[in-house]
């Protein structure tokens, strides 16, 4: 036997020889061996079109033979040579790439999303891998049983062997759903299909639209399709609705679903399927049965398909949607729905609703902020803490007790300069201003919704939600059926006795109470944290040693290296919890076993909230309310865990407590989108790096569309789920806090112009296509944002009257100002700080030698200043509070009652003009309901005259006379 290898088109042949004549040929490709050919004499019987063919119809194995051969350009036995000292894989290799190259010579394209035939499309793949352990025998079965399952339900399979996978241990099992299966489950499922073309004229004039034009699409873009009057499919009535093509009536987002919906009910053991709890794919990709189960993308992001039948869908969306510098482009929603399907339509239609109302808030915020850079020098109390004549001469008590020295109240000029900033009369207007804007835009949004729910035919979608989209982990559980009296219909009940349900409940519930309280315990933590490192940065800084440093050296001060390095180990605090909770939530939300997918995610919706609520937010809660307020006086301060733990509370400098929240709020919502954006963009791009390296730069021929989507990070069925999470905890930030920092609208809206099309980008080019799904609104998240707009007036109003030096400011101005013929703010520092004899200053809590600054002298000052309204030493009420304190406590107090009613009013005021569902959508849903009576009226006639004209030959009567034989109906017509 002789071999000879041959190179002809970069495809290296290999043939073995038997005889003089030549006459057979074979193939060594994995061990396996194809049969025999024959040929007459020079000439060969199977031409290599014909060789194709054989290797189109049978994809395990490749036959070579002579002829192909004698086809091929030079032969080099030198390559041969080299091959044949290949040995184990690398031999395999060489013949697995020699085969792949051949593929591409066939008819059917590699990166078809069609079946062999190129006719039936592949509506879902799963994947599996044989690994030699000891559960494979059981796994073949499973899958032995589930595909055969399969196929009685209808579906069509056709099975990629391993041989022909890039890693050559891969088997793709391709699903195609005929006519018959989409039609029986588009009439369960209620899938709307269209019966009549839109005669409604669109009325939607927007004022000098021209000047909107540069950010808007191509028409062809935004709306792919034309608009018509749907109605729920029915199998039986067919030729009622608009079917040109039964192959494009159902979009591939619709069939997909459909054939899930299948894949997550179908058993997989040869037993009756009604109460057996061994079915659905999800069991069987979690015990490893199959490694992956997907719907295809339609071709490569980057180029469109040489598949002609290929909608190329997904390019246009990378072209139109998914590339950054597209940011000021609207997005192609009706495309956006019509491949990813509703639910991922709806969460993209929010987020970009939002973003442009983040707008118009951003302008005022940014206003406001510019207004208190403006007004600086109108400042009178900044000017007298910075200057040296009063600031200067002021010497403020120790902040902590012995590691704190006595010091000047101009070094906190910086402070005191960055608080004014946000500390002005435009942070009332703001907050006022936000209130409103909250509520027009929840408002606005559900207009917004109403018209998506009606031009994406979502408008009825609750109950069939409610009915069909049970869970197949709930079905598995149920063994009973129960009457639905509404319905009366049979539905799958599951029977918990009211012992168990309670004490599933405690144990859910107490575990979500356990995580919040840990929560808050990492909270105190890191305020004793605050609290000991304050002391270690006040002695180590009181020289001002960061003065050196060049730029920021002058702002460093020791409470701003305290709040800095607590807000940064706070946020990295955050993160672990939030990764730790995400899997304690899913768990207790599987034991409650929810009815249906939507009652999953509304479940789980309230606990990861509930948790990322407290997560995020107590620590600025501490810092606006707390911190500061609870501090006594040198001479009788309060301690963290009493006395014996040697923390004293911190106090908020002259400055304020203010500009800390800032610094808080920045770090942590900061921290959280750009930390957010990484996890987004990298992780899965660095992921599907590593995975697809070895084929990146393979031809399509050699890396098909099954393959290429295999490689692609899977989008979990709570993907949408964390996506909502982020922008409202975002939501959180920029309402609850922001009279506190008023560019934080401008920080939201750069991340979700950046968000957009990150998210965008990472769903078209890094993850499988997600399996669609329909909703009707963007769920328990509307609650929670109604809940937070409600909570944010509250909030805003306390963070003015107690955080911010606002109301002690205006008080001063009216009523207690030195000069009672103009109201003036001057002498206010001196004013709202009290007098401490140093003399009383209990010995535990004095400065020890050394920590006093070298200008101290315990002889010349006998007095030092606080933060506080109260008695100087020597009153009859030494130390006690003033009057002054309780006229602000009112003042602070009718302000946030006034506030609040305010912005209440205002708030049901906008609520109540603005109608839910704009006028237009509700006449369309009317017009739509009378063509559906009325049609399905006329087609039910049109039927039965029909069925009386194909019987008329059965009656003998005369016309004019009714005969007796004829049915009513008959008669009737």
């Amino acid at each position: 036997m002789n071999r000879i290898a041959g190179k002809r088109d970069d495809t290296l042949i290999e043939v073995q020889s038997s005889g003089e004549d030549n006459n057979g040929c074979r193939l060594e490709s994995f061990g396996e061996e194809v049969p025999e050919h024959e040929h007459n004499g020079s000439e060969s019987s199977l031409s290599c079109s014909d060789l194709e063919g054989s290797v189109h119809s049978s994809h395990s194995s490749d036959t070579v033979c002579v002829q192909c051969e004698r086809e091929s350009s030079l032969p080099n036995h030198e390559s041969f040579h080299q091959h044949s000292s290949y040995s184990g894989i690398w031999r395999r290799r060489t013949l697995f790439l020699k085969y792949r190259s051949r593929v591409d010579k066939q008819q059917q394209s590699k990166d078809s999303v069609f079946f062999r035939d190129g006719v039936r499309r592949i509506d879902f793949v799963l994947s599996y891998v044989e690994d030699k352990d000891k559960d494979e025998e059981k796994k073949q079965e499973r899958r032995k049983a589930y595909e055969a399952n399969l196929q009685e339900f209808g579906l069509q399979l056709e099975t990629e062997d391993k041989s022909e996978s890039e890693d050559g241990r891969t088997y793709f099992l391709k699903i195609h759903a005929p006519w018959d299966v989409l039609a029986r489950y588009a009439d369960i499922l209620k899938i709307k299909v269209p019966f009549k073309a839109n005669d409604i004229p669109e009325h939607r004039d927007v004022p000098m639209s021209w000047l909107f034009t540069p950010f808007r699409l191509p028409t062809h873009v935004m709306h792919p399709e034309p608009d018509y009057f749907t109605s729920p499919f029915d199998k039986s009535k067919t030729d009622f609705f608009l079917i040109d093509d039964k192959d494009t009536l159902f979009p591939p987002s619709t069939r997909n679903r459909i054939v899930y919906y299948i894949l997550s009910r179908c058993a997989y053991q040869n037993i009756d399927c009604q109460y057996n709890d061994k079915k659905g794919i999800k069991r069987l990709l979690n015990n490893g049965t199959y490694t992956a189960a997907y719907p295809l993308h339609d071709c490569r992001y980057w180029t469109q398909s040489r598949d002609p039948n290929c909608e190329n869908e997904r390019y246009s969306l990378y072209r139109y949607w998914g590339q950054f510098f597209r940011f000021y482009k609207e997005q192609p929603l009706n495309r956006i729905r019509k491949y990813y399907g509703e639910k991922i339509g709806i969460y993209f239609a929010w987020l970009g609703f939002y973003t442009e109302m983040l707008f118009y808030a951003a302008v005022v915020g940014l206003l406001c902020f510019i207004y208190g850079l403006t007004t600086y020098d109108q400042s009178i109390w900044s000017k007298e803490i910075c200057s040296e004549s009063i600031g200067g001469n002021i010497v403020m008590c120790p902040l902590c007790d012995k590691k704190c020295g006595y010091w000047k109240l101009n070094t906190t000029c910086n402070s005191t300069w960055q608080s004014h900033l946000f500390d002005n009369v435009g942070t009332v207007f703001f907050a006022i201003f936000m209130a409103i804007w909250v509520t027009l835009f929840l408002e606005l949004w559900k207009r917004r919704q109403a018209r998506l729910e009606y031009e994406w035919d979502l408008v009825d979608f609750e109950e069939e939600q409610q009915q069909l989209q049970l869970r197949p982990e709930y079905e598995m559980k149920c063994r009973e059926r129960r009457r639905n009296r509404i319905t009366q219909e049979m539905e799958l009940v599951l029977e918990r006795s009211p012992a168990d349900l309670v004490g599933k409940l405690c144990i859910c519930w107490a575990t979500v109470v356990l995580w919040i309280a840990l929560i808050i315990a990492s909270i105190i933590g890191v305020i004793a944290y605050r609290l000991a490192v304050y002391a270690a940065f006040a002695s180590v800084m009181k020289d001002s040693p960061t003065n050196k440093i060049q730029l920021v050296g002058s702002i460093i001060t020791p409470q701003l290296a305290t709040s800095v390095t607590a807000s940064c180990i706070n946020f990295v605090i955050i993160m672990i919890l939030n990764f730790l909770y995400e899997r304690v939530a899913i768990w207790i939300t599987d034991m409650e076993i929810p009815k249906t997918h939507l009652e999953y995610e509304n479940r789980l919706t309230v606990k990861m909230f509930l948790f990322q609520f407290v997560n995020y937010y107590s620590s600025c809660f501490y810092v606006a309310f707390f911190k500061g307020k609870f501090v006594g006086y040198p001479g009788d301060p309060e301690y963290m865990f009493n006395s014996w733990s040697g923390l004293r509370n911190e106090e908020c400098d002259p400055g304020g407590c203010l500009i800390e929240l800032t610094t808080q709020l920045v770090i942590i919502m900061t921290g959280k989108q750009v930390w957010g954006n990484i996890q987004e963009a990298l992780v899965p791009w660095l992921k599907n790096w590593w995975v697809s390296k070895s084929a990146r730069n393979h031809p399509e021929s050699l890396y098909s569309r099954w393959e290429q989507d295999h490689d692609l990070q899977h989008f979990t069925q709570l993907g949408l789920f964390y996506e909502y999470l982020e922008m409202v905890i975002q939501f959180g930030f920029i309402t609850l806090f922001v009279a506190s920092f008023p560019l934080a609208p401008l920080l939201a809206l750069l991340n979700n112009i950046l968000e957009v099309r990150v998210d965008a980008w990472k769903m078209i080019t890094q993850f499988r296509r997600p399996i669609a799904a329909k909703a009707h609104s963007i769920g328990a998240w509307q609650e929670i944002l109604h809940m937070i707009a409600v909570f944010s007036v509250v909030t805003n109003a306390f963070i003015v009257a107690f955080t911010s030096d606002m109301i002690p400011r205006l008080v001063y101005l009216y009523a207690y100002h030195t000069d009672t013929a103009t109201p003036s703010m001057q002498g206010y520092i001196d004013n709202s700080l009290s007098i401490f004899n140093i003399s009383q200053i209990p010995m535990d809590n004095q400065p020890e030698p050394g920590e006093n600054p070298s200008w101290f002298n315990s002889s010349v000052t006998t007095t030092c200043r606080y933060r506080d309204y109260r008695y100087p030493p020597g009153h009859e009420k030494e130390y006690l509070h003033t009057m002054q304190f309780w006229h602000i406590i009112a003042a602070k107090l009718a302000f946030i009652i006034i506030m609040e009613h305010v912005a209440f009013l205002v708030k049901f005021f906008v609520a109540w003009l603005i109608p839910d569902v704009p006028s237009d959508v509700k006449a369309r849903i009317r017009r739509e309901r009378y063509l559906v009576q009325e049609y399905m009226q006329k087609y039910e006639l049109d039927k039965l005259k029909g069925q009386i004209s194909l019987n008329h030959g059965d009656c003998t009567c005369p016309s004019e006379v009714i005969p007796t034989s004829c049915t009513p109906v008959q008669a009737i017509l």
